[in-house]
């Protein structure tokens, strides 16, 4: 599974950087894709999280809202941003994570890269839309992604 944690870390970073530079998603997956530069070419799972996130953005981000009960988007860290929409999308749209493993992930990210009460923020987040189980989640309709 350390594959699958490089290629979140990578995701992070992309889905980062549009939000920091209000660009669009894809376009700023596009520019990685096609000069990775002095990094590695983008794991195959980073480009699926990275789509599948720009193409659910607007839903994930209202699960997201409706789960932070008092926190708007805007006020979240940029980092705790990304890395809920990611965790939000892998609960949601991937059934090959398990839920768990999608939380564990999205604590451990913004506990070394974020605030000290972002791991407990985040967890709480994502533990209210795993409990909900996802009625948005479209189970059946999307490919499991490896």
């Amino acid at each position: 599974m350390a594959a699958r944690r490089k290629a979140r870390k990578r995701a992070l970073d992309v889905l980062f950087e549009a939000d920091q530079r209000r660009l669009p998603i894809l376009d700023v997956l596009s520019s990685r894709i096609e000069r990775p530069g002095t990094e590695a070419p983008l794991p195959e799972y980073a480009v699926a999280i990275v789509t599948g996130v720009a193409g659910a953005l607007s839903e994930l981000d209202r699960v997201i809202s409706e789960a932070s009960e008092g926190w708007s988007l805007d006020r979240m860290p940029a980092v705790d941003r990304a890395v809920l929409r990611i965790a939000a999308w892998e609960i949601g749209h991937n059934p090959e994570v398990e839920t768990a493993v999608a939380i564990d992930e999205a604590v451990e990210m913004v506990s070394d890269l974020s605030t000290e009460a972002s791991s407990s923020f985040v967890n709480g987040v994502l533990a209210s839309i795993a409990s909900a189980t996802p009625p948005w989640r479209t189970a059946g309709a999307d490919d499991p992604v490896e």
